[in-house]
């Protein structure tokens, strides 16, 4: 009998980590998804920026000492 309540123990604690496990792995699918989303967002916006540039490549390099003031 005390065997038969051990085995009954377990397998309850199993159904609840299977229940917690699943409630996990929905929520990470959830968050890759969402990830996802915003990865295709960037790559829009990334493209959408390439397309705003010069496309014959003869734009001169600009380093960020030729945006500082004058009185630099």
């Amino acid at each position: 009998m005390e065997e038969m309540h051990n085995i009954e123990r377990r397998l309850t604690e199993l159904e609840i980590k299977l229940s917690f496990t699943e409630d996990l792995v929905e929520d990470l699918n959830q968050i890759i998804v969402r990830q996802q989303q915003q990865l295709d967002a960037v790559m829009r916006e990334l493209l959408q920026l390439r397309q705003q540039g010069p496309d014959d490549g003869t734009s001169p390099f600009r380093s960020l000492r030729d945006e500082l003031p004058p009185h630099y």
